[in-house]
């Protein structure tokens, strides 16, 4: 039998045979050829290593805090209880890590990256909820589509038509917003907790730490690190904690979320209901491909050039994010879905494909759930905020700068931060995508490459769903909503 005829398994090394840790990881990634929808399996199609615990661990506290959030902004829209959203927070990590997680990116397809929470859409519930949408019509609305996308191939196509220069820029930005944006809540919080020294004491703190492990190349370590320190130092502070969440199991009988008194409290959606959610639907989606870009560069950036086997699929990610949603929807969860970040940027920097860490994942999901006390530290201020600036927004801010090498390409993602700025960063992405395609801005040569479909009816097309989307919701600066 020849290497290249080798399954996983006789072609694994032990680690000591290696000079250094990392090279074993390399090897790892490029032994590995993980099959789309066919079932793979732990140690014989992968391996489990102690790095995965890091993107599981960063995963589980993003997931806890973005499904928080946006079950809390739909609760505070209907009028439901802090209780309803503790309770259906454990009924998405129940949902995400044994069906999704574990089942769809460990075995099924883990070339699809996890279905996570679609961070984006939360500031837009309220806008939601007043064109009397219904979270139920919306989930199925946006699987309904993402479905499409994914069957057309649009999403991967979308990803190689987007220039280097452009993808820098809109890592750039998204990095640096996010960093201000944490920064400043972190400082709101401490001002409103009369706690003012514990933003400057824990991030200066952390700045070192990360500092000091990308010297020695272990910046895999940062999430649980830094944010293992991050609530030391707090807490040595006077800042108080305690654990509140008793453990116990939500409530999993879907007619008891759309019931009419209980739950949600809002019944079955009505055919207005889902005419009311298509634009959000359609913007939802269109929002997608960004997204799903940045977390496959990180991959691209970290990984060998061999580990071809292991990289994400955009449009499996897009389908398994899809059929997620709808079922989440349907079964009673709040979560809108997206591809999951906290699991995918940390994963890549700790150079380990994606489904020994989504078992992982899974795993501590459910315990999370069940436990109920972990959500009380993961969504504790310092831990949230630590592990979100250097496990998410700082490695995007250093991705996107590595990706700008040369002064057209410099071009391509000034324009890009740019345009993300005058609006948001769906507009930016797919306006700078026409330019760059164009050869109006960036490389020239690659421009004159492309087809006519690739160079202008493709990023055209996208730039006018795009902005139609948001135009008809109302996310154009000082130009009322259309719908």
């Amino acid at each position: 039998m020849s290497i290249e005829q080798a399954t996983y398994k006789q072609r694994r090394r032990k680690a000591s045979e290696f000079e250094s840790r990392s090279a074993y990881l390399e090897h790892e990634l490029s032994i590995m050829d993980l099959k789309r929808w066919r079932v793979n399996l732990p140690f014989r199609d992968f391996g489990i290593e102690i790095e995965d615990w890091v993107p599981a661990v960063a995963a589980t506290i993003g997931k806890v805090v973005m499904v928080a959030a946006m079950v809390a902004a739909f609760a505070s829209q209907f009028g439901l209880s802090q209780e309803f959203v503790a309770e259906n927070t454990r009924f998405e990590l129940l949902i995400a890590g044994v069906i999704f997680v574990v089942f769809f990116s460990a075995i099924l397809n883990p070339l699809s990256n996890l279905a996570g929470t679609h961070g984006p859409m939360i500031p837009l519930i309220p806008l939601i909820a007043a064109a009397g949408g219904h979270p139920l019509a919306l989930g199925i609305m946006v699987g309904l589509f993402g479905l499409i996308l994914s069957a057309t191939k649009g999403g991967s196509r979308l990803v190689k038509l987007t220039g280097e220069g452009v993808r820098g820029g809109l890592l750039i930005y998204l990095g640096a917003v996010g960093l201000i944006g944490q920064l400043s809540k972190f400082e709101s919080w401490a001002i409103s907790s009369a706690q003012d020294a514990v933003p400057f004491v824990v991030i200066l703190t952390s700045i070192i730490i990360y500092a000091y492990l990308a010297k020695i190349e272990k910046r895999w370590l940062a999430i649980p690190l830094c944010s293992l320190i991050a609530g030391v130092v707090a807490f040595a502070m006077g800042v108080p904690f305690e654990f509140v969440t008793e453990p116990g199991l939500p409530n999993m009988n879907p007619f008891y979320w759309w019931g009419e008194t209980t739950g949600w409290q809002l019944g079955w959606p009505q055919l207005e209901h889902y005419i009311a959610v298509i634009p959000f639907a359609i913007l939802a989606v269109a929002m997608w491909s960004p997204d799903f870009l940045g977390h496959r560069v990180f991959q691209e950036l970290n990984y060998p050039k061999s580990a071809k086997g292991t990289l994400m699929n955009v449009d499996d990610t897009m389908a398994v994010c899809s059929i997620r949603q709808i079922v989440g929807a349907g079964l009673g969860g709040g979560n809108l879905a997206s591809s999951w970040g906290t699991y995918m940027i940390p994963a890549a920097i700790a150079k380990r494909p994606i489904p020994g860490g989504a078992l992982l994942t899974g795993l501590l999901c459910v315990l999370t759930a069940v436990l109920g006390f972990p959500m009380d530290l993961a969504m504790w201020e310092p831990v949230l905020r630590v592990a979100l600036l250097v496990g998410v927004f700082l490695p995007l801010l250093e991705a996107g700068m590595q990706m700008v090498k040369c002064s057209r390409n410099s071009q391509s993602a000034g324009i890009c931060m740019f345009a993300c700025a005058l609006v948001n960063p769906v507009f930016g992405w797919a306006l700078t995508m026409v330019l760059d395609n164009l050869g109006l801005i960036g490389n020239k040569e690659r421009a004159d490459s492309l087809s006519r479909t690739d160079k202008l009816i493709i990023p055209v097309a996208a730039l006018i769903i795009c902005v139609g989307s948001l135009a008809l919701v109302g996310q154009l600066p000082g130009i009322p909503a259309l719908l």
